[in-house]
């Protein structure tokens, strides 16, 4: 029984690899599709992956492409990229009105099944649409209602339930948003745009190596929310309150390296309500996403290390990954 229909933790995985492929595939991705849907329960209605054919198959891969995944060169899993509408290379501005794509017959044979083979897969296909289908901003599976621990898999993978229409649940996530950030002003203004979309109650988390910009990003999003006062690291109170100064939400800025686990961050003794403000969590990875159902990870690295050409070019990516109901349709900006 595979990782979606158990619902359990996911194993290491064994030496996959994951490639794109186009209709030139359809036959290696039909192959799978046929093995991983026959070894399912039987469904009523029955699924229809059973019924896909060379042709049908290779119509499918013709917009999008997919992506398949090997163990020591055998295909074993695959999933079909299908954009709602969107043009796949983002250039038709007219196209893509909901910008979703959607995972179409994902599936892992039955013999590599357990193997964290399902999981690598999903994270392989999230990446590729960040990277490759500019306009994506919502990735969306439909799981069968008779399948409870296939659900849960998908829950587990950070997708949340939208919508019902029998048999089918329809479960989205956000898309990463990757942004390339040459200089310290340029932070500041991606950090402010974002501030735009953002309301009480949310909460950001920041991860960066030291002197990677995060207290940049903060100051940015301090410059959005129209926030009384100048932000600094708070690496020596832990956090600052800055109040609103047009009757917004305040911003809670907050240095979670010395803390030792979510309850600490939970018990700060702020002035504010977390509830009634925007929370920014510098180094909080692994201990913020306790305050919220729907963090918004914020990831920020270096691309390379100073140019002779220009000592002070020192340029960043900066991805944004909203998890969560609560961005469920929220369109992030783009740059």
């Amino acid at each position: 029984m595979s990782a979606a229909e158990t619902g359990q933790a996911r194993p290491e995985p064994a030496e996959v690899t994951v490639r794109a492929v186009g209709p030139e595939a359809a036959h290696e991705v039909l192959a799978v599709v046929h093995a991983a849907f026959a070894g399912r329960p039987v469904l009523d209605p029955p699924t229809d992956a059973l019924s896909e054919d060379l042709d049908s198959l290779a119509t499918k891969l013709s917009h999008a492409g997919g992506l398949l995944a090997e163990i020591d060169g055998r295909p074993v899993a695959a999933v079909v990229l299908d954009p709602d509408g969107a043009d796949p290379d983002g250039t038709d501005p007219a196209a893509g009105r909901d910008r979703t794509v959607y995972l179409r017959r994902f599936g892992v044979i039955p013999d590599a099944q357990g193997h964290g083979v399902a999981h690598r897969l999903v994270d392989a296909a999230v990446d590729h649409v960040a990277r490759h289908l500019p306009r994506a901003e919502r990735l969306v599976v439909l799981a069968r209602e008779e399948l409870p621990r296939t659900v849960a898999f998908w829950r587990g993978c950070g997708f949340v339930e939208f919508e019902r229409h029998e048999p089918y649940i329809e479960l989205g996530r956000a898309v990463p948003r990757r942004y390339d950030v040459p200089t310290a002003e340029s932070m500041r203004e991606l950090a402010e745009g974002l501030a735009g979309v953002l309301r009480a109650g949310d909460v950001l988390v920041l991860t960066g190596e030291l002197g990677a910009g995060k207290t940049t990003f903060t100051q940015g999003l301090g410059a959005g929310l129209g926030v009384r006062g100048g932000v600094t690291s708070p690496t020596f109170v832990i956090a600052r309150v800055h109040p609103s100064l047009r009757g917004g939400p305040a911003l809670v800025h907050v240095d979670a390296y010395r803390l030792h686990g979510a309850p600490e961050l939970d018990d700060l003794d702020l002035d504010t309500d977390l509830d009634q403000a925007v929370t920014v969590v510098e180094w909080g990875e692994g201990l913020a996403e306790a305050l919220t159902d729907s963090p918004l990870q914020v990831r920020i690295a270096r691309t390379l290390a100073a140019t002779e050409a220009d000592p002070e070019d020192d340029p960043r990516v900066v991805e944004v990954v909203a998890s969560g109901p609560r961005w469920a349709g929220v369109r992030l900006p783009r740059r």
